[in-house]
C-alpha cells in the first residue's frame, strides 16, 4: 500500500506541476498581449498629446497676432552663456538660465523658441540682456534695444548673440 501510495502522490504532483506549467505559458501569453495593448495605448496617448498641444497654440497664439523669438548663438562663438532676458514693451516676457547641455547645443548651431506670445499690429520694444563669461573668464553682460514692426500674420524675431553684442532679424 505504500508503494501505492507513492505512486499515487508522484502522479498527482506530477499533474499539478504539469498545470502549474501551462497556466505560466498562458499567464506569459496573456501579459505579452497585454504588454502590447499598453505600448499601442501610450502611443496613441502621445499622438493625441501632440495634436492637443497644436491646437492649443493655435488657439492661444492666433497667427494674426503671433510673435515667436527665436535665440541663436554667433558662428563659432566659445563665450558661456549665463542666462537671458528679453522684455517687450518694457514687459518681461522670457528668462532663461542655461545649462552645460543647452549652451553645447547653441554652440554647435542649434537655435531656442525661447517666447511665442500675442501682440497688436504695430511698432514694439525689444530689449535683449545676457550674461555670461568670455573665453578668458571675464564676465560678460550685454544689453541692447530694438523695435519691431508687427505686420498681420505671425512673425519672427531672431536674436543672435555674440561676444561684442547682440542682433536681432524681425521676419
Amino acid at each position: 500500500m505504500n508503494k501505492f501510495l507513492r505512486v499515487v502522490l508522484f502522479g498527482v504532483s506530477l499533474w499539478v506541476v504539469s498545470g502549474i506549467a501551462y497556466g505560466e505559458d498562458v499567464t506569459r501569453q496573456q501579459i505579452k498581449g497585454l504588454d502590447e495593448q499598453v505600448q499601442e495605448i501610450k502611443s496613441d496617448v502621445l499622438s493625441i498629446a501632440a495634436e492637443l498641444n497644436q491646437l492649443e497654440e493655435k488657439l492661444l497664439y492666433p497667427s494674426h497676432t503671433q510673435i515667436s523669438m527665436f535665440m541663436a548663438l554667433a558662428k563659432d562663438e566659445k563665450f558661456r552663456l549665463d542666462s537671458v532676458d528679453i522684455l517687450l514693451d518694457g514687459q518681461m516676457v522670457a528668462q532663461h538660465l542655461y545649462t552645460f547641455k543647452e549652451l553645447e547645443a547653441l554652440q554647435m548651431g542649434g537655435v531656442q523658441r525661447i517666447y511665442t506670445g500675442n501682440i497688436k499690429t504695430g511698432g514694439h520694444e525689444v530689449k535683449v540682456n545676457f550674461r555670461g563669461k568670455s573665453a578668458g573668464g571675464n564676465d560678460l553682460e550685454r544689453s541692447e534695444l530694438f523695435k519691431v514692426q508687427k505686420d498681420v500674420g505671425p512673425s519672427i524675431v531672431e536674436i543672435t548673440l555674440d561676444h561684442q553684442g547682440i542682433t536681432l532679424k524681425d521676419r
